[in-house]
């Protein structure tokens, strides 16, 4: 996988500086109570081995036998300390990571909601649920990690060395003989597991979205016999990520093996130096017991302190990834939401509108009127610019050229939120959520039981409520799975009913549905349209005769306006597509 270039602001410095800033910097005193609880924890490994040197030249000497009670209750007093403190640490710990990483979840989504259409064509729904919450697992311990570093294991080779340094300064530098050569390995070593876990990550996004492509199309898979092939490209992707794993884990467990190997050189150094003095008798067994363990429990803390460069750059890979999508900026032109919506129903007026999606154009031009309180179709082949429109209309998209008017307001100086509470939409395909039926429809709102029964009512949802164990309580299933497609365009209509909006949207609301579902959800939007500016998608002219006006689209342009009868009486694009559908 291609790396993205090398950019500044994703350093690793500045990746956890804000880290610390957005997300850390507000839990600084559970995280201070925490470091210096870890401060006494590593402490203690210091007093133990300094306690070694009294045991054996004194408690272990003759006639010292009287001093063990006493130095025995010190040991046994460290290991107690040492117990309270890992565990009340730990604790503080894991409370603000996992508050911090929720907190960053919650902000990521929140930020990717504000991102326009374009955006999530270009990212598959797998690869954002990766980076919401694959890549705040990833980091939300990282921080953890560092104050356990610094406070207990920096602060026990601190104290270890300390201890070391009191009893022999050139035993001390003959440990450590070998350190120098850890550097350029460490440089090389770390870069190198970031490019692994980048490659990780990315693997990571391309299996949840295989997975959602999956189980979102099973039956198309069970009917078209794919199971197969769907296994061995899944088995392909996951194949990568172990591969990247087990490399990127053999990368984060060499400057571990590389520090026991510098450590093993300093004991056998140490050994050889400290050997002849002992035998000489210049140097007591007692010292070297304390020195030898002092310098054997700085063992452990040294490869942890090792291990958290890899886990470093590991936090550092899924934070670019994550500050990446942050810095994704919203629409380039923010709705200032300077003017207010027209009151009552609105006319929706197109001037010369231009859209294009990249260099390829989708609106040249446009201009029609739909009338208010009237209904207006748009009918053309499919690539004729009648789904942008709706775009446009609803902001998902902006005009980038020309001008679209709501009740004689221009949609630009209006809020997003304003202008997309002027519509109602229902189209072809109902998104319904894995929530009840009444959660589906209300959508968070508090309504009135008298208004919600009307709702259901008027949309026909009412008709086979009887028919479900939990009436209006029952699950609607993954994407609406447990209703048929009739009973979720009625939901849908329901829910259009509920929000009150005084212009209507449909698109090819009923174009899926059988003879007798169409029947009835089509007395349902007749119920809907009434009293609202009504804007009509549909490729079946039969279900547009009676619309007030038919705007013929093609490339982009409306190339005909008209009633059903006067365009069938003009004899063109449009009686040519009525021809073909109806063979006359």
């Amino acid at each position: 996988m291609p790396h993205p270039p090398a950019d500044p602001r994703y350093a690793a410095h500045r990746l956890f500086g804000r880290l610390w800033r957005g997300y850390l910097s507000g839990h600084l005193v559970a995280m201070a109570l925490a470091f210096l609880l870890m401060v006494v924890e590593g402490s203690t490994l210091g007093a133990l081995s300094w306690l070694l040197e009294p045991l054996f030249d004194q408690v272990f000497a003759p006639g010292g036998s009287g001093r063990l009670p006493l130095v025995g209750a010190a040991i046994l007093g460290l290991f107690v300390i040492r117990a309270v403190t890992s565990v009340s640490s730990r604790t503080l710990l894991t409370a603000v990571a996992q508050k911090s990483s929720t907190a960053m979840q919650v902000d990521l989504l929140a930020h990717v909601l504000t991102l326009e259409s374009r955006f999530f064509q270009e990212n598959p729904p797998g690869a954002l649920m990766e980076r919401v919450v694959g890549d705040t697992a990833a980091v939300q311990g990282v921080w953890s990690s560092v104050i356990t570093g610094v406070g207990r294991d920096l602060i026990a080779l601190i104290s270890l060395f300390a201890v070391a340094l009191s009893i022999d300064l050139h035993w001390t530098l003959a440990a450590l003989i070998g350190a120098p050569l850890l550097i350029a390995p460490a440089a090389l070593l770390q870069r190198y597991i970031r490019r692994k876990t980048m490659q990780m990550r990315h693997q990571a996004g391309l299996r949840s979205t295989r997975l959602d492509e999956i189980f979102h199309g099973i039956q198309a898979i069970k009917l078209n016999r794919m199971e197969n092939y769907q296994t061995d490209r899944f088995r392909r992707i996951v194949g990568q990520i172990v591969r990247a794993e087990v490399r990127s884990v053999a990368g984060r467990a060499t400057i571990p093996a590389l520090i026991d190997v510098i450590t093993g050189i300093g004991f056998f150094t140490v050994l050889m130096l400290a050997g002849g003095e002992i035998a000489s008798g210049t140097r007591s067994t007692g010292e070297f017991m304390a020195f030898f363990t002092a310098m054997a429990l700085t063992f452990q803390p040294i490869r942890r302190l090792g291990d958290q460069a890899g886990i470093w750059q590991v936090a550092s890979a899924s934070l670019e990834r994550i500050f990446r999508l942050f810095d994704t900026a919203p629409p380039a032109r923010p709705r200032a939401g300077t003017a207010r919506p027209a009151p009552g129903v609105p006319e929706i007026r197109l001037e010369e509108v231009q859209f294009a999606y990249g260099e390829r154009p989708a609106l040249d031009g446009l201009s029609f009127t739909a009338a208010a309180g009237k209904m207006t179709a748009l009918v053309g082949a499919s690539g004729a610019g009648k789904s942008t429109v709706f775009h446009l209309l609803t902001g998902m998209a902006e005009a980038q050229a020309g001008r679209i008017t709501l009740g004689g307001v221009d949609i630009a100086a209006l809020s997003l939120a304003d202008l997309r509470g002027q519509f109602a939409v229902v189209a072809q395909d109902a998104m319904l959520f894995d929530e009840t039926i009444r959660e589906n429809v209300t959508l968070g709102r508090d309504l009135p039981e008298s208004r919600l029964k009307a709702a259901l009512d008027d949309a026909h949802v009412a008709d086979f409520l009887r028919a479900l164990p939990q009436g209006v309580d029952t699950e609607a299933g993954p994407r609406g799975s447990a209703l048929s497609g009739g009973q979720r365009q009625r939901v849908a209509i329901a829910r259009a009913l509920v929000a009150g909006a005084p212009v209507l949207l449909l698109d090819e609301a009923t174009s899926a549905l059988d003879a007798a579902s169409e029947q009835v959800v089509s007395g349902a939007l007749t119920r809907l349209g009434a009293g609202r500016t009504t804007l009509v998608i549909a490729h079946r002219l039969a279900t547009v005769r009676s619309a007030d006006l038919i705007v013929v689209m093609d490339r982009g342009r409306a190339v005909e306006q008209g009633t059903h009868e006067t365009l069938l009486a003009k004899g063109g694009l449009y009686a040519d597509l009525y021809r073909l559908q109806f063979k006359e």
